[in-house]
């Protein structure tokens, strides 16, 4: 059990501490106040006062944190600043997020994610560049008897070019490409000979194991790969290659979970996949195992997704708060008390539902539930 919880409490101080510093540059930049930078939630465990005034502290729940501005309860568009300008002296009131410019405001609460989506960058750029990045073409040595392959119209010795338009630079690429996919098909793109031919391969959905040993609902194509003359090309990267192929990597796993996230709105993505803190965890023990690589690697996932989560606009989430401030930019004016409070509500219940619906599945995948 401690082999699970170790990692998964360093992997999730390093992303949420991230986030929070995100929140908290901007806020130092523009002036406003901070008095509380917590990673975790519930009581102190333990903390310092620095020269500004801000608390840094470490508390038990370790699912999260938050930066607390001066002053405010939220960042929610403040409609009522006659009441707030009131109460504060002029010293005061230049500290305080909500008389803020709407722009500053924006990249405040925006600089949570982005520090996400930077942070996942820095990861792969080193590991491009201090590791390397492998680039051994996709071969198919075997194509199974009956397989979606075979059915399909793919054949030994065909080169995988793309899947689902995305550039397959390496045997890497192929089954995350078809892991990440959601439509009834799965384009690929392959050499043969001297053409680059296109099908469309109806994948199996197989009760399977993954390289951890969970339990996952596999899209089974039937090829196995090789290397193209059985030739493994690992190449480090200079910084311009590292940075593009970073970005690159960042881009692919925001899009490809956007579509995965709509395709399980509309049924067509498997949701016992989706997973909570506890997942997290034993995913997070499992990984480490295999070495920092490895671990450094799921963090930067990690990062993403959360950036990525957080973006989405629902009240409670930096997303909602934008959308908030989307409002305000529109009509002139911050939306209503009243009006903010009910998307408040509305926000609660949608992430206490996800909340519940990703426990249900960590127990699940736990064997506590059938």
């Amino acid at each position: 059990m401690l082999s699970y919880i170790l990692p998964f409490i360093i992997l999730i101080i390093v992303v949420v501490f991230i986030h929070e510093y995100g929140h908290y540059y901007f806020a130092k930049k523009y002036g406003v106040g901070v008095t509380d930078f917590s990673i975790g939630f519930g009581k102190e465990i333990f903390g310092w006062n620095d020269n500004s005034g801000t608390r840094w502290k470490i508390c038990w729940i370790p699912l999260g944190g938050y930066v607390k501005f001066f002053g405010d309860r939220n960042v929610f568009s403040q409609a009522d600043q006659e009441k707030l300008i009131q109460k504060y002296d002029e010293n005061d009131r230049k500290k305080l997020f909500v008389l803020k410019p709407l722009y500053q405001r924006t990249l405040i609460v925006f600089g949570g994610p982005l520090a996400n989506f930077l942070l996942a960058l820095v990861i792969f750029f080193s590991i491009y560049v201090f590791v390397g990045k492998d680039f051994t073409p996709a071969v198919i040595n075997e194509v199974q008897k009956g397989s979606p392959a075979m059915t399909g119209g793919l054949k030994e010795n065909d080169i995988i070019l793309e899947i689902d338009g995305n550039e397959v630079l390496s045997i890497m690429d192929v089954s995350k490409y078809i892991t990440m996919s959601t439509g009834d098909e799965i384009d690929f793109k392959v050499k043969r000979s001297y053409d680059d031919l296109v099908f469309k391969i109806k994948p199996n959905l197989v009760l399977s194991e993954d390289n951890l040993g969970n339990q996952i609902k596999k899209r089974i194509v039937g090829i196995k790969l090789g290397a193209y003359n059985n030739e493994i090309n690992h190449v480090k990267l200079g910084p311009t290659q590292a940075i593009y192929h970073a970005t690159q990597e960042v881009y692919y796993v925001c899009i490809s979970s956007l579509k995965y996230i709509g395709a399980m709105f509309f049924g067509k993505a498997d949701t016992s996949q989706l997973g909570g803190p506890i997942r997290i965890a034993k995913i997070s023990g499992q990984v480490a195992e295999f070495g920092v690589l490895a671990f450094i690697s799921m963090m930067a996932y990690i990062s993403i997704s959360l950036g990525l989560i957080n973006l989405f606009p629902i009240p409670m989430l930096d997303g909602g708060h934008l959308m908030f401030y989307a409002f305000e930019k529109v009509l002139g004016r911050p939306l209503s008390q009243k009006t903010q409070e009910g998307f408040f509500r509305i926000g609660l219940f949608l992430l206490l539902s996800l909340m519940f619906f990703t426990t249900f599945n960590d127990l699940k995948d736990l064997g506590l539930l059938n």
